[in-house]
């Protein structure tokens, strides 16, 4: 697909109490320093841009990663004409037609009705072209700022800029740089304005009916954003936008689908978009080449990559699994940036933006590096990458934001104590981590580490109710928290209930399925899971959260998928052997809770982990257990793709006859040959070739050896 024929509003139709994706239009080239989007209304604070606004406030630079994160070194840009009564947003903007304006990830264009102009917006890396068309006198820029900011007239044609606004970054002096470039000249007399005076400022140009600002940003120095602009000096609009384009094409272009429904094929296509977004570059290039990064902890400049705006807690199920098979380059290098975060905080992260925020429970970067790990991607850097995976796993920092919680307790009681926020989830991610150590260690041939962290990664055992069938929390004296309730949300749960946090054994299943007393058992579990009312109690909460009302808008049961937790759950009838019992529910929710609209999402979308899961499971196949190098079969969604890999092989999938009707596999073939495993190998899908899926309108049950079925860690020993 053509990238200018994705709208960027996609899954942008959100308020703070009901998600539709919680995205933002953004326009940008891929994993951008910056991205650019329309802000429609200052006054719903992170929920500043919404598709069915009519008024257009400006063109925002922005590093919101989620609207539960904020924002942070952003400002906007409004063209205007005539005098303002006052120099503010509320007397600048203007209304605007939203369906006769473009939202495109390579650029923006905007006609705004109360003064006539029309402007488009093309990004870069580090910065942009505003060319903006005058339609009447006394033409103008007004730049609005959230916070402490300072602004220079280089002379008529230069402004140079800094606002240092931050959210929860280390440095409370942290600084955003940019320069702005004029073509016209700037027929303001001031030289110099702050945030001492106020926080907007309006630039005029006089009686001029073209404007193009160039645009250069670092978040090193002004000489850096000097540096960047310079770059780009030569170029001309049109450079701009084929850059853009090539850019964005090139990703594009490593998957692509011929279906028989165009709509489900914009739908996978605006989730491919999304997957490219996130996290976000946070290095520049010097003058003599280097890569070079502000290091917030140290507030001095450092050499080396750096990325940001990333909540591992949601991208390590699903982004970095896809990057894996087509984006190789780009995951080695976020992980050399990761391991940049780790050598100057002492910690790897967890939740960057732009620094560490702590946030979400788990350190499941640890799955980023198993899963690279036993692929053999980044492995140069995998035993400095061990070292800080068992510093975070055995040391407490002094600092809350840094590390596990509870790490001391953890490791004295096999679990997490309920006198810590959400311990459940601490337990299950710190025994999933453990795992993921564990082989990370068994590709560097350190048996002693691997069966350290094997055993460990046990723990999960030691939280299991076997009279309820669920993980409850216990005291630091053993016992379980009294007066339990399965539909209980929060308190010992994050952003869920005992039904959406008690099955995250991703490594284990077998284990898991034995403590519940055996196949059957396990089997009604999951069926009472799905058959059952969206119900739910607020619990710790105390109120009604954005992901309770969307699982309850849904009639999935408890399989909560508007929501990362849930993510894996129709898989887990593959572990019974009873993949049937999954397809027609992976079908159902890729045809009924997705679409390219703004309502495109059954819940948060979160950094590309919603849209990279939507790829998966429309390819036929989803990462369970990263760390473990396989993917589950579930059930194609197109009728071909060709994926293009990162080491230039080509993959074809089909699936035949392909009708809605088709809610099941009736058998699968790989390169010819009847395929009877249950899951397939990341090392057999690099070799590309062909994947052939049979499907059916009734199941086909069969009977599969335990060596079919994907991987447990009992099943190992």
């Amino acid at each position: 697909m053509d990238i200018q024929q994705i709208d960027t509003r996609h899954g942008t139709a959100n308020q703070a109490n009901f998600s539709n994706g919680n995205c933002l239009p953004y326009t940008g080239v891929p994993f951008g320093m910056n991205y650019f989007a329309p802000q429609t209304n200052e006054q719903r604070g992170s929920w500043w841009f919404h598709p069915d606004d009519r008024i257009f406030q400006g063109y925002r630079l922005t590093h919101q990663p989620s609207p539960w994160m904020g924002d942070f070194s952003h400002f906007l840009m409004t063209p205007f004409s005539g005098v303002l009564q006052e120099p503010t947003v509320f007397h600048a903007q203007s209304s605007y037609r939203p369906e006769e304006c473009t939202f495109c990830p390579t650029h923006l264009s905007i006609d705004q009705l109360r003064y006539g102009i029309q402007s488009t917006l093309i990004p870069s890396m580090y910065g942009g072209i505003l060319s903006i068309t005058y339609q009447q006198n006394d033409s103008g820029l007004l730049l609005a700022f959230p916070g402490r900011f300072r602004l220079t007239a280089k002379d008529a044609y230069t402004l140079e800029g800094q606002v240092t606004h931050f959210a929860g970054a280390e440095d409370p002096n942290f600084t955003f740089y940019f320069v702005l470039g004029f073509e016209q000249p700037l027929t303001t007399s001031e030289l110099e304005y702050s945030s001492e005076q106020a926080d907007t400022v309006a630039l005029y140009f006089g009686h001029i009916k073209q404007q193009t600002i160039r645009l250069g940003t670092s978040f090193i120095s002004n000489e850096q954003a000097h540096h960047n602009l310079k770059q780009e000096q030569e170029k001309q609009e049109k450079d701009y936008l084929l850059d853009s384009q090539e850019q964005w094409q090139n990703y594009f272009d490593r998957i692509k689908i011929n279906h028989h429904d165009q709509k489900q094929t914009q739908t996978f296509y605006h989730n491919l978009y999304r997957t490219f977004l996130f996290p976000q570059t946070f290095y520049e290039i010097d003058p003599e080449g280097k890569k070079i990064h502000y290091d917030t902890t140290s507030c001095t400049v450092k050499n080396g990559i750096l990325y940001t705006n990333n909540g591992f807690w949601d991208t390590y199920k699903t982004v970095y699994p896809l990057f894996s098979l087509i984006a190789v380059e780009k995951y080695e290098e976020m992980l050399e940036g990761f391991l940049n975060s780790y050598r100057e905080t002492g910690f790897l992260p967890k939740w960057l933006s732009p620094d560490e925020r702590g946030l979400m429970p788990g350190t499941l970067i640890d799955a980023v590096i198993a899963d690279a790990a036993i692929k053999g991607i980044g492995s140069q850097n995998m035993p400095e990458f061990l070292e800080a995976m068992k510093k975070g796993a055995t040391v407490q920092s002094d600092q809350q934001n840094y590390g596990r919680q509870g790490t001391i307790d953890y490791l004295k009681y096999g679990y997490v104590p309920n006198h810590y926020h959400e311990s459940i989830n601490h337990t299950l991610d710190y025994a999933y981590s453990d795992f993921c150590i564990s082989q990370v260690a068994q590709t560097l041939a350190d048996v002693e580490t691997t069966r350290h962290y094997q055993q460990q990664s046990m723990n999960y055992r030691n939280v299991f109710d076997t009279e309820t069938g669920f993980m409850r929390s216990k005291d630091c004296s053993g016992k379980f928290r009294p007066d339990f309730s399965s539909i209980s949300w929060g308190t010992d749960y994050a952003e869920g209930s005992a039904w959406q946090s008690s099955f995250a054994v991703f490594h284990d299943f077998v284990g898991l399925i034995e403590a519940h007393g055996g196949k059957q058992a396990f089997e009604n579990k999951l069926v009472e899971l799905c058959n059952q009312p969206p119900k739910f109690e607020v619990g710790g909460y105390g109120f009604e959260i954005h992901e309770m009302s969307e699982m309850a808008a849904t009639e999935f049961g408890q399989l909560a998928i508007s929501n990362q937790p849930s993510f894996h759950y129709p898989y887990l009838f593959h572990y019974l052997g009873k993949p049937e019992m999954a397809q027609p529910l992976i079908k159902q929710l890729l045809t009924q809770l997705f679409d390219a609209s703004p309502t495109g999402y059954p819940g948060d979308e979160d950094n590309g982990s919603m849209a990279a899961w939507y790829i998966f499971n429309s390819l036929g196949f989803y990462p369970v257990t990263p760390g473990t190098g396989e993917y589950v079969i579930g059930i194609p969604l197109f009728d071909q793709v060709i994926l293009t890999l990162s080491n230039g092989n080509q993959l074809t999938i089909y699936a035949t006859p392909n009708q809605p009707q088709q809610q099941f596999i009736h058998h699968v073939s790989r390169d010819g040959y009847t395929y009877e495993k249950l899951y397939f190998t990341h090392k057999d899908l690099l070799n590309g070739g062909t994947i052939n899926y049979h499907l059916g309108i009734v199941p086909h049950t069969k009977t599969y050896s335990e060596d079919s079925l994907p991987y447990s860690l009992s099943r190992q020993e």
